[in-house]
């Protein structure tokens, strides 16, 4: 095959999943493509949820997403970009738990959050897993709890990265439970994966995707999951909430954002779109491995849970002294 042709095929293939394939009532919206401007890598989680999503909402509005990763400045390089286009409800942003910390933690921001974003809908939660490596003689929380009450400040736990969800839950954890582990931050849950499998690290807290490598290997041993409610890729694996902590919750997450002065109504729209869109089983199928769990609420219901996180994270920031690394 010659090689024009095989880039005409390459193509074709990456247009098809852009093609509607149904109706949809969309009067003057989109006016195009729309662009989802993604704040994270590209193969990473948050971006893999972003793009399957944004292939059944491609085929329901009848317009391409355009998946547009901007990396950096801890999500303010993406962020900025959308605040450069047009507020015509063609141009969202996919974050995470920036949206809150980045107030925290940062200096001399160029917008303030709060003010500046209005939230669409979450599109998934990732929970996490607090993991040991293969030799750690824990074999439940309770006991992992008891060890480090034994012997304060000698127990290490690995997150991806400084400051981020895993971060704060360990530090929520190390609260309740009154204990104290030294923190070794990574820069991604890959990183912390590989140094709980070559026992280089005692424990870890690190997404279910992240940890199923060393798990599968018989290297890593998860004690327990930091969502409320037991992940269906481990669903023999008590939460921290049943564990003796009640009401403990705190997940990674990616949400779709968009610039305040955006029409509500498109606002209403989008989410609408999505929640229709992650109830197609192919998406389910694809996300699975991922360990994510579809959210789709609403921009009252998104904007409520932030808030609550907000009030969460800036108590647990202040009262551990948690920066950015």
């Amino acid at each position: 095959m010659s090689r024009i042709a095989r880039r005409t095929l390459l193509g074709a293939a990456l247009a098809a999943p852009f093609i509607a394939r149904e109706g949809f009532a969309q009067g003057d919206w989109p006016k195009g493509p729309v662009r989802w401007v993604v704040a994270f890598a590209a193969g990473g989680a948050a971006d893999t949820v972003a793009r399957n999503i944004g292939v059944r909402v491609s085929e329901i509005i009848g317009q391409q997403v355009i998946i547009d990763n901007r990396t950096g400045g801890n999500a303010v390089v993406a962020a900025n970009a959308v605040l450069q286009a047009p507020r015509d409800g063609q141009t969202f942003l996919v974050d995470a738990a920036n949206q809150i910390t980045n107030t925290l933690l940062m200096k001399d921001l160029p917008f303030d959050y709060a003010q500046t974003w209005l939230p669409v809908t979450q599109l998934a939660s990732f929970p996490q897993v607090v993991a040991v490596k293969q030799d750690f003689p824990s074999k439940t929380v309770q006991d992992f709890i008891a060890a480090a009450k034994a012997k304060p400040g000698t127990i290490s736990y690995g997150t991806p990265p400084a400051a981020g969800m895993a971060h704060m839950a360990g530090e929520e954890l190390q609260r309740r439970a009154g204990i104290k582990l030294i923190h070794v931050p990574y820069r991604g849950g890959a990183d912390a994966a590989r140094d709980i499998g070559a026992g280089a690290v005692d424990s870890v807290i690190i997404t279910t995707n992240s940890i199923r490598p060393p798990v599968a290997a018989g290297r890593a041993r998860v004690l327990a999951v930091t969502s409320l409610k037991r992940s269906v890729a481990f669903p023999d694996v008590p939460t921290l909430a049943e564990s003796g902590y009640p009401g403990f919750d705190l997940n990674d997450w990616n949400g779709l954002f968009a610039a305040t002065g955006t029409p509500p109504a498109l606002v209403d729209r989008m989410q609408a779109v999505v929640a229709e869109a992650i109830k197609d089983p192919k998406v389910k199928e694809r996300l699975d491995p991922t360990g994510a769990d579809l959210v789709a609420n609403t921009p009252a219901e998104f904007r409520t849970w932030i808030a609550g996180q907000r009030e969460l994270l800036g108590k647990l920031i202040a009262e551990a002294g948690i920066k950015l690394q």
